[in-house]
């Protein structure tokens, strides 16, 4: 990861997180949410864990440590994604989209209130540009959802998932700038947030054992393992480490960038038509990120 340039790392987190709005929902109608999440993250953790064994990496850390650790994991591998699994089962993906793209400006802010980052006008005017970029995409959405009696349990998900998120991915921050390894803090992070997902189902009275008919079906192996390795192994680790690199506020732009991606995929799988308002939207969230990513 540390080979790739910036765009390079953006775009895989974009091109690989645009897609996994659609590959949640082969999840979401087969396996509970928790149990979903505990899946995917067990099984991404576990492959970390053992690249770093292979690799060499050290693998033992401080009981203080591996609190924070934990900290990152319970909230951006853990919690926030049982939101987002449950939010996508109460109202229409796009409408999730539309609120992770609010991720820029809550983690900079965060990272201003926390460790003194500084955030420009510019930075802000680019965040509430991509918001209302990536709300017009998806207006005609919030026609629909607005006849749904689940909408406001769906928005409430999506809200609580982003918070989460970002503090998750300031804790990420925290636990880089205190020099644990970005690998070995990955694969640890990812194991709690399945932990914390288990705790969760059984605190439900859930079986953490999937359901036969899920078992049975290709479709629903295929978007785990994608969501697991792709759309977690990769992606994150292409995440953090642009974190590293330009800071959490920044690296928010994926949460903008991801909608529009989702969007084409929707268009081709789910019988999604652009009008006015979807190019008209595109063009802003695009402007959005390009004022968020210009240096001063």
């Amino acid at each position: 990861m540390q080979r790739l340039r910036n765009w390079q790392l953006l775009a895989i987190c974009v091109l690989t997180w645009g897609t996994t709005w659609y590959a949640i929902t082969f999840q979401i109608g087969h396996t509970a949410p928790e149990v979903g999440v505990a899946l995917r993250f067990a099984l991404a953790g576990a492959t970390v864990l053992a690249m770093c064994a292979w690799r060499g990496q050290r693998l033992r850390f401080t009981g203080r440590q591996h609190a924070w650790l934990a900290l990152q994991g319970s909230f951006l591998y853990g919690v926030s994604y049982i939101c987002v699994y449950r939010a996508e089962q109460q109202v229409v993906s796009g409408l999730v989209a539309v609120g992770y793209s609010a991720s820029p400006l809550l983690s900079g802010l965060g990272a201003r209130l926390l460790f003194n980052v500084r955030v420009s006008r510019r930075f802000v005017f680019g965040g509430l540009l991509g918001v209302v970029g990536v709300a017009l995409i998806f207006w005609p959405e919030f026609g629909k959802a607005a006849a749904s009696g689940s909408t406001a349990l769906g928005a409430l998900f999506t809200l609580a998932s982003v918070l989460l998120s970002t503090v998750g991915s300031l804790s990420a921050s925290r636990n880089s700038a205190h020099d644990l390894p970005l690998w070995p803090a990955l694969g640890y992070g990812m194991a709690y947030g399945a932990l914390v997902c288990v705790g969760v189902a059984l605190l439900q009275g859930q079986s953490v054992v999937p359901d036969a008919s899920a078992l049975a079906l290709p479709s629903w192996w295929a978007s785990l393992l994608y969501l697991s390795l792709a759309g977690s192994v990769m992606t994150f680790a292409c995440f953090l480490t642009l974190q590293e690199r330009i800071g959490p506020g920044p690296t928010g732009t994926v949460g903008v960038m991801t909608p529009l991606l989702a969007l084409v995929v929707s268009m081709g799988f789910e019988g999604f038509h652009p009008n006015v308002l979807t190019f008209t939207g595109a063009a802003l969230a695009v402007l959005g990120n390009v004022l968020m990513l210009r240096r001063a």
